[in-house]
């Protein structure tokens, strides 16, 4: 196997069954990225490289470590570790990050109605005045997978794409890992002085989980769809957020399980 740490995929000779023949196929890539903060240690998480900096920065967000473009100086890729790369974001709160602070502040095993309580607080409005048409709407996911150039080759990544209300896309990021897809937008967005993000639909593939939400909700970002089923949690966090929470999306159909207003539906008889 032929593999660099920059690159997102990568090549495998495979055995197709039943014919036997000998193939080259591409994978993706998956590697540990370290994140920093001015300097130390904070998590490592496993991605698929590329827009490292968009994911470090939309996870320092998302995670509640930076509030807004402004307490960022820079974020530095730095190339110094042998079991892959490493990027410190640096802060203008000097105050060191710990661990505990951070695993406390993490969305992993949280549940019932005062976490989410302390979740909303530090969520800002999201928007209200847009709408979505049923058409525009199911359509989203074709176009989301038209734009994955990385999946177009490998079938072994994940996406979040966001779109404007009439279906025109604003960015897209793909990654092993769901949860990273949604960082490198966001994170994206608030290196370009785009949080909150006004009128969006953000498309995930895979299940909607809380964790999604979450994510989007701290970006400002009010309607979210998944081609995949919503869990509890996350349809409760969505109702809380006064997010739009669509889920199975996918042929034409849809359920919408929170807030549906921002939804042109036709009605059939």
């Amino acid at each position: 196997m032929n593999e660099h740490p920059q690159q997102s995929t990568v090549e495998a000779r495979v055995v197709r069954v039943p014919d036997g023949s000998i193939a080259v196929e591409q994978l993706a890539v998956e590697e540990p990225l370290e994140i920093r903060i001015n300097g130390e240690p904070l998590a490592v998480t496993m991605r698929t490289p590329g827009h490292d900096a968009d994911l470090a920065a939309g996870f320092c967000f998302t995670e509640g470590i930076v509030d807004d473009p402004d307490d960022l100086v820079r974020v530095e890729p730095c190339n110094l570790a042998d079991y892959g790369n490493i990027v410190d974001v640096i802060r203008t709160n000097t105050t060191p990050v710990t661990r505990r602070e951070f695993y406390l502040s993490s969305s992993c095993g949280l549940c019932g109605t005062q976490t989410l309580d302390r979740i909303a607080r530090r969520i800002s409005n999201v928007p209200n005045d847009f709408n979505v048409s049923e058409t525009v709407l199911t359509h989203l996911p074709h176009r989301m997978i038209e734009a994955q150039e990385v999946f177009a080759r490998t079938g072994g990544l994940h996406a979040a794409a966001l779109f404007t209300p009439a279906g025109h896309l604003r960015l897209l990021r793909e990654d092993v890992g769901r949860h990273n897809a949604v960082d490198k937008v966001i994170g994206g967005l608030l290196l370009s002085g785009q949080v909150p993000c006004g009128s969006a639909v953000l498309i995930v593939s895979g299940r909607a989980s809380f964790e999604l939400v979450q994510k989007a909700a701290r970006a400002g970002i009010s309607f979210l769809a998944a081609v995949g089923a919503p869990s509890s949690l996350a349809v409760e966090a969505a109702e809380r957020f006064g997010m739009t929470l669509v889920g199975f999306l996918r042929e034409g159909r849809f359920n919408v399980y929170a807030h549906p207003h921002r939804i042109s539906i036709t009605l059939r008889s």
